[in-house]
């Protein structure tokens, strides 16, 4: 019976040899077809790309001089002067919505993923308000950023009496990136094993000396490459500060006066002078920025990475 079967069997293999070969033969086309198709819409990405920052570097640089770099904007329609100012109030806006928005960002993440995480499928007055706060983290994500501007605009410009300033651009853009730290710090959080929180409470330290000493650190790829990230949120911005940071173009001497990112000032050139040589030379140099902003990231994630 055995011989008989081995016989009917290799008959019946052999019969289904061509089919076996057919079905191959299809999947290997199909996941060919695939792959071309992921190759054509990275190369169309990369295309794009490079076409928008080609066009715009290559018009911008005819007007990039020092006398460009170092000298401030004079206003009027002539677009006259450089854009010394506006480099200027773009760090100082910089320093200021990072220094708001990174402690309390990374702070929420934190209690979201080391305290509340506990707290899930429980019932009671505490479980409610985190889960309230995730999904108001998940709206706030998606919300326009003319609507931070208008709410920066209501309160800190007005109903705060802080005016047209770096400290309101501030806040409000505090507000507009706090949802990217949040998200990006939990998923970073997430990612560090459980098994090193269980280890370090193992030897006796308290839940917060694991998360200073040994949950942070293993994270800190994770949460530098959110705050990088939302440094080049704030660098690329215009509709929020439009409203709160008034839009001088004189150099900014404290934390109540006005001033002009580099954005700001490209949407000025171009909707409202006849510069726009001078708008393109500005959107010039704020993609190099844009771009060693990316480049910086990189770099500190892989060194992080390395040493962790």
């Amino acid at each position: 019976m055995s011989e008989q079967g081995e016989i009917i069997g290799r008959r019946v293999g052999r019969k289904a040899m061509p089919q076996i070969k057919s079905n191959l033969a299809r999947r290997h086309l199909a996941q060919k077809a695939a792959f071309a198709f992921l190759w054509l819409a990275g190369l169309v990405v990369v295309g794009a790309l490079l076409a928008v920052v080609g066009y715009v570097v290559a018009q911008g640089v005819r007007v990039i001089n020092l006398d460009f770099l170092l000298t401030p904007p004079r206003g009027g329609l002539s677009g006259e002067g450089g854009i010394s100012t506006t480099i200027v109030a773009t760090l100082y806006l910089i320093l200021v919505t990072i220094g708001i928005a990174t402690p309390l960002g990374v702070g929420a993440a934190v209690y979201l993923v080391e305290y509340a995480g506990e707290m899930q499928g429980r019932s009671g007055l505490i479980p409610r308000l985190v889960a309230l706060a995730r999904f108001g983290v998940e709206t706030l994500a998606g919300v326009p950023s003319i609507i931070f501007g208008l709410f920066g605009y209501a309160l800190f410009v007005t109903a705060m009496h802080f005016g047209f300033s770096l400290l309101s651009a501030g806040l409000a853009g505090a507000c507009l990136i706090l949802p990217v730290i949040i998200r990006a710090t939990e998923e970073a959080l997430r990612a560090v094993p459980r098994s090193y929180r269980e280890g370090s409470l193992a030897l006796g330290t308290t839940q917060w000396q694991t998360i200073w000493g040994v949950v942070l650190p293993a994270a800190l790829p994770g949460i530098i490459t959110s705050i990088v990230l939302s440094v080049g949120r704030v660098v690329s911005e215009t509709a929020v500060f439009y409203v709160t940071l008034g839009g001088s173009y004189k150099m900014p001497t404290s934390l109540l006066s006005g001033g002009r990112t580099m954005a700001l000032h490209v949407y000025y050139l171009a909707m409202e002078t006849r510069a726009f040589d001078k708008a393109m030379g500005t959107g010039a140099i704020l993609i190099v920025v844009i771009i060693l902003i990316n480049v910086v990231i990189n770099c500190l994630s892989s060194r992080l990475m390395i040493k962790g």
